[in-house]
Order: C-alpha cells, then structure tokens, then sequence
C-alpha cells in the first residue's frame, strides 16, 4: 500500500503534486465539493495538504475490529466495504463505497473508540484520507466544509433509511431484481459473494435467483 503524506507541510510546495493521479485524484474531491458547497480556489489550496493520498491493492484492510478509525477515506477510483464478522465467522457487508464516496466506521470515527468493523478494499483503490485531528482542525478553519460533510452525511442517511426500508418490505428476491434495476453495473462489478452478503443471503441462494431469471 503506498501512502504519500501532503499535510506535513502547509507551505506552498504542499500544493504540487508529485504525479498526474494525485492531480486527478484531488480534482475529483474538488468536482464533488463543488456538487454541495461554493469554495474559492485560495481555501481549496488550503484545504488540500489535510488529505493524504492511498493507493492500495485489492483485499488491502485499511481498518480492522478493535482498532480505531482515524481516518474518513474518499474514494477516487476503485472500491471500498465496510463489514463485521459475526458469531459464526461469516463476514458480514453492511456498506460500498465506489467512486466519489466517502467512508469510515463513523461510530468509532467521531468518539475515537475501538471499532466494530473492518474497512477493506474490493479492488485495487486509488483514496484520499482525512485524518480525524486534521478533519476536526480543517472543519474549525474553513465552515464551508463543515456545510460539505453535513450535506454528504444526509444523504447518506438518506440511502440507510431506504435500505432498511427494503429489508421489511421486500422479499429477498425482490430486493435483489430492485438493487439490479437501480444500480445494474454496481451489480455486474462486485464480486457475487460480497453482493450476497450484503443483500443480506448466502451466494447459493443468489445464484438460484439469477438462473431463475435467465430460464
């Protein structure tokens, strides 16, 4: 997993960036500010040494169980999931994370306790990631960016409460073909084991459905 560290220097120099990913990366973070919030590009330049640039590798744990979530990851390209293991050691996915995403154990994130889950990429990532003591100092400076995360965390918010939604109203079957309808090319990009967990059943019983919509 490579790691590059721009906030150790809040100096000018901090504002080049040492490959043309890095620029891509953090004009995605900008593309997807602007989505919320109006930022002038004085505060942006500003804004940018907090972040510290991951590149990792498929299956790379960027949080395990017990430890604590000290970063909020934004994902530029790739994936990311959030899972538990439960009692019986069947690893459970209760969230993604694909492109112009953010996510962390916000549990553990705000409070800095030991987290319940672990944070794993699905594929070869390419992540910004805002350490809690720099998010905290960064939201203080700059208030717009407290309005940013405030409107992306609603939203997300959102999302949850329409899945649990799903969860009492559909059958399993139905949640899937409605999960495929919306979101066809998330389906067709995770892996079906993790797809399966998620949905809340066993990979077996996915496959049953999929062969029962081709026949």
């Amino acid at each position: 997993m490579l790691v590059v560290s721009l906030n150790a220097d809040r100096s000018e120099s901090a504002w080049h960036f040492s490959s043309n990913t890095q620029k891509l990366m953090f004009q995605s973070l900008k593309n997807h500010i602007k989505k919320f919030v109006e930022i002038s590009e004085e505060d942006y330049r500003e804004i940018i040494p907090y972040f510290t640039v991951i590149e990792a590798a498929k299956k790379q744990n960027l949080l395990v169980e017990g430890k604590i979530s000290k970063c909020n990851y934004f994902v530029n390209k790739g994936c990311l999931r959030l899972f538990f293991i439960n009692e019986k050691g069947i690893e459970q996915t209760i969230q993604f994370a694909l492109e112009n995403w953010w996510l962390s154990d916000y549990a553990s994130f705000s409070s800095q306790k030991p987290s319940e889950f672990y944070i794993q990429t699905v594929e070869k990532s390419e992540i910004l990631a805002l350490d809690f003591m720099l998010q905290e100092e960064m939201l203080a400076r700059f208030p717009q960016m407290e309005r940013y995360f405030r409107c992306v965390h609603q939203r997300a918010h959102a999302a949850s409460q329409f899945r649990i939604k799903t969860l009492y109203t559909m059958s399993r079957e139905e949640l899937y073909h409605m999960f495929n309808e919306k979101y066809p090319e998330f389906v067709q990009r995770i892996p079906q084991y993790l797809l399966a967990s998620f949905l809340g059943f066993t990979p077996e019983y996915l496959s049953e459905i999929r062969a029962k919509r081709i026949s």
